[in-house]
């Protein structure tokens, strides 16, 4: 073997040899561990005599097979061991990562929505990903120069930091100033005092929607504290500190880029059992209280809903349709007294009384329409029970020999409607 002194990976795989003869959990004797170890100790030097002598390599161990004990005591034979990166501790817990997708894919939803109405230009923001990982790697894996702004969550201890690429940034300034941004070679310099004034126009559209998709878990007033163009001037964390980042990729036409949202995860950190349960997404499975009953009041108090009043019903021959001429009148079983019909989205609720009020028309509520579990089939109607009649052609359409009682109901149609025509006309 050299004479030169072991090398650093030498020195862990004669450890780790070691270690493997002397942690026997089957209490061998002395005898046998020495002669493991004396094994491994010839394979490593034999491996190291092979090596060439100018360029010594670091020996290879032989790979461990089932039948190898374990190298920490207590961990059976064929147990599943995951590498633990201390430099990336997961204090993230799977339900708070599925907690924070779900609340800012509805920022990424009303966010392309309002920044469409700003531009004037269809906008589409997706949300691309969300991870941990420690605020260094996050700084390092950013352009340089970039649109990196600080925002200080009210309530919130700390800051957090929305990052915009550089390209996409130049394309929502060329747009707001009335271009056409055609993606072309990046721009590699800071932003001015008014472009970064433009952004600022953005971010705080942004920071509006974080605001209701947060209000379930606490109550944010984010604003922008300061805007930066090296991200690695802005230090809110120390640079092994765990950061939840959320990626929306943004497309803007044919121009495409990332909006990243860093969030240390010590400013979200008291609230972690709010994330945790199902109470973040808006519904729980407690009791309505007398505020979530006020805000849904408040909420159905503001909906506009259709509201229809129905003069009559009728059912015409398609040639009685084609002759009709204006001062015809359509005359229907319904009697001029009978109640109006008013529905609300098309639903019938209540019966009323045509009339006018202020100058102009208006329905009064007589009472309120019973629920009818079977209603009536319209084909089932009879085709014959409305009739069409022109002033011109009422009398002639009396045939000689017809009963008394049929000129009567004419009449009295005739009379009805008539009667509905000059209420309208009052009305």
């Amino acid at each position: 073997m050299s004479d030169e002194s072991l090398s650093q990976n030498q020195v862990e795989n004669l450890l780790k040899a070691m270690e493997t003869a002397n942690l026997d959990e089957d209490g061998g004797d002395a005898t046998n561990a020495e002669k493991a170890d004396q094994a491994d100790i010839d394979s490593l030097m034999a491996d190291d005599q092979a090596a060439d002598g100018d360029s010594p390599g670091p020996p290879q161990l032989k790979p461990r097979s089932a039948s190898d004990k374990p190298y920490s005591p207590g961990v059976p034979a064929g147990a599943r061991i995951s590498a633990y990166d201390f430099k990336r501790p997961e204090r993230v817990g799977k339900d708070q990562m599925r907690a924070m997708q779900s609340l800012h894919e509805s920022i990424a939803r009303n966010f392309g929505a309002s920044i469409s109405g700003l531009l004037r230009t269809m906008l589409e923001v997706k949300l691309l990903s969300v991870d941990q990982l420690t605020y260094s790697e996050f700084v390092f894996s950013l352009d340089n120069p970039s649109c990196f702004n600080i925002i200080k969550p009210e309530p919130l201890d700390g800051h957090w930091v929305l990052d915009i690429a550089p390209s996409l940034a130049y394309a929502i300034i060329d747009r707001m100033l009335g271009g056409e941004p055609v993606p072309g070679e990046a721009i590699r310099r800071p932003l001015t005092e008014i472009e970064t004034r433009l952004m600022c126009r953005v971010v705080d559209l942004f920071l509006e929607q974080i605001t209701p998709a947060w209000e379930n878990i606490v109550e944010l007033k984010p604003a922008i504290e300061a805007t930066e163009s090296n991200p690695q001037l802005a230090q809110i964390v120390p640079p092994n500190e765990v950061a939840i980042l959320i990626g929306f990729e943004v497309l803007l036409g044919k121009n495409r880029g990332m909006m990243n949202l860093c969030i240390p995860f010590n400013t979200i950190e008291k609230y972690n059992a709010k994330l945790s349960r199902n109470g973040w997404v808006g519904y729980g499975k407690s009791n309505p209280t007398v505020n979530t009953r006020r805000k849904i009041v408040d909420s159905i108090d503001t909906a506009p809903v259709d509201v229809v009043v129905t003069l009559a019903r009728s059912r015409v021959k398609t040639s009685d349709l084609l002759d009709l001429a204006v001062g015809d009148v359509i005359a229907t079983e319904q009697a001029a007294d009978h109640p109006l019909e008013l529905a609300i989205q098309d639903i019938p609720k209540f019966h009323a009384s045509a009339g006018a009020f202020k100058g102009k028309k208006a329905v009064q509520i007589q009472d309120t329409i019973e629920v009818k579990h079977s209603p009536v089939d319209p084909d089932e109607l009879d085709e014959e029970s409305d009739e069409i009649v022109s002033p011109k052609s009422a009398a002639s359409q009396a045939k000689p020999g017809a009963n008394a009682g049929t000129d009567t109901d004419v009449e009295e149609a005739i009379a009805n409607a008539e009667k509905l025509l000059n209420q309208a006309k009052k009305a």
